[in-house]
């Protein structure tokens, strides 16, 4: 019987883009991991999202000194809150005077001084500012919201590092349904292989059928290499970044792949717009543009303080000794102005008024990016679910061509190649499903991220 070999080439150029699409994010920010090759020496631990998300928030040093800052402008409105408090100091001193020449001579009269003899100096004094031209105040309100932007960078900081951790789960998600398919397609192979050596014993096909068998294996084989490395890549940046021994093999429960509803864009805009941690954080800074501009204005007002002392005068260290000492006390009220400012500040003003004005544009261009960012999100996952559905559709067609030309092959009515190319675009459509339902995933939580409820 002859048989025809069609001039076809099998199409494996998908397998090394998915290869350069993972190692793409085998990158530092890459958290994830996962094993299907186990090792005597290395522990096992399988992990859920919630769990990653747990661990990789507690351990990451981002959200550790997001926390600090938070802390370190807290103190700082502290110390603006104690500045408002009446200051005080005392302090006493001792002076030993040595007199050589004690006589001082006017005419007739001389006054005599003795040849040494102790000094005693003591001074406590209290003193407040009435009013400064509320620069106090203006500084505790500064310091106030400067302290809710540190509050609001700590939640952006955290939810990206909730996206990273995600992101990363999705895409080791990708890489073991990759192995999966490779494993299960090449146990098919391995069926077709012993069925061609078979068919050749037979004398039904020839040698070169039986090899193109063999090489489609040798090519899956190969992907299943790619995929393996960039999985300890992976594996290996998740245990660094969680804390856990580097030998520690992990792998992840199936995600959840039921289809989640999807709203109008202008509801995620709004949102977005409402909720984004970067534009409150610019409104705050807004705020506190404007209480520069009051407190740059402050400068041209009079100060008023007042302030009591009493002093300590003596040559006897004992107080109690009579005729020895004077104890002054004095209470005051001190009003100054510094009238310069009426022309030399105008142009501090002006800055301060600049750097408002730069605030409120940094906002309206920020408006502009997350409206761009939240509708780019929004059509990629619907694109994302749409490509689902296609993709269910080719299996199934891809499934159905398979059995067809297996029948047609066992039947020695089709060829090798034809059975090889049913195998592969088959082999294709499962890898191609996995894939979207891992980047469907992906894409959701990207578009929460993108309204700023991520890990809300």
């Amino acid at each position: 019987m002859t048989m025809t070999t069609l001039n076809k080439t099998i199409d494996l150029h998908f397998f090394k883009n998915l290869a350069i699409t993972v190692k793409r994010y085998a990158v530092p920010v890459i958290i994830m991991a996962s094993l299907s090759v186990k090792t005597a020496s290395a522990q096992d631990r399988e992990i859920t999202l919630a769990e990653a998300l747990k661990l990789g928030v507690e351990s990451s040093n981002v959200v550790k000194l997001s926390h600090a800052r938070v802390d370190e402008a807290i103190s700082e409105y502290e110390q603006a809150k104690d500045r408002v408090n009446p200051s005080g100091k005392a302090s006493f001193g001792y002076t030993r005077a040595e007199i050589p020449i004690n006589t001082l001579d006017f005419g007739t009269n001389s006054i005599g001084l003795p040849k040494n003899d102790n000094a005693y100096i003591g001074t406590a004094s209290v003193s407040e500012v009435i009013f400064g031209g509320n620069k106090l105040k203006y500084a505790q309100q500064s310091t106030e919201l400067l302290t809710q932007v540190a509050r609001m960078n700590a939640v952006n900081d955290k939810d990206q590092i909730t996206y990273d951790i995600i992101a990363a789960y999705y895409n080791l998600y990708k890489v073991l349904q990759s192995q999966k398919v490779v494993k299960q397609n090449l146990n098919t192979i391995d069926e077709q292989i012993h069925q061609a050596q078979r068919f050749f014993d037979q004398g039904l096909v020839t040698k070169n059928d039986v090899l193109r068998f063999q090489l489609q294996r040798s090519n899956i084989e190969l992907n299943g290499i790619d995929l393996e490395t960039n999985r300890k890549i992976v594996n290996y940046n998740l245990d660094v970044l969680l804390g856990l021994p580097e030998t520690t093999q992990l792998s992840i429960k199936d995600i959840d792949e039921a289809q989640r509803e999807i709203g109008p864009l202008t509801t995620y805009v709004d949102t977005a717009l409402a909720v984004r941690a970067e534009l409150r954080t610019l409104d705050l800074r807004t705020q506190v543009a404007e209480t520069q501009i009051k407190n740059v204005n402050a400068n041209t007002l009079p100060t008023l303080a007042a302030s009591g002392a009493a002093y300590y005068v003596g040559t006897n260290l004992n107080p109690v000794r009579g005729g020895s000492y004077i104890t002054p006390i004095t209470l005051g009220l001190n009003l100054s102005w510094d009238f310069s400012t009426l022309w030399n500040n105008k142009h501090k003003v002006s800055e301060a008024k600049v750097q408002r004005d730069e605030v409120e544009l940094n906002k309206a261009i920020k408006i502009n990016d997350v409206k761009r960012e939240v509708n780019q999100n929004y059509q990629s996952y619907v694109m994302a679910l749409d490509k689902i559905k296609l993709l269910q559709t080719s299996i199934e067609q891809a499934g159905e061509n398979n059995k067809i030309l297996d029948s047609k092959y066992k039947s020695n009515i089709a060829s090798a190649t034809d059975r090889a190319d049913a195998e592969t675009l088959l082999y294709q459509a499962q890898i191609n499903l996995e894939l979207a339902k891992a980047d469907a995933g992906l894409a959701y939580y990207t578009l929460i991220k993108s309204t700023g409820k991520l890990s809300k």
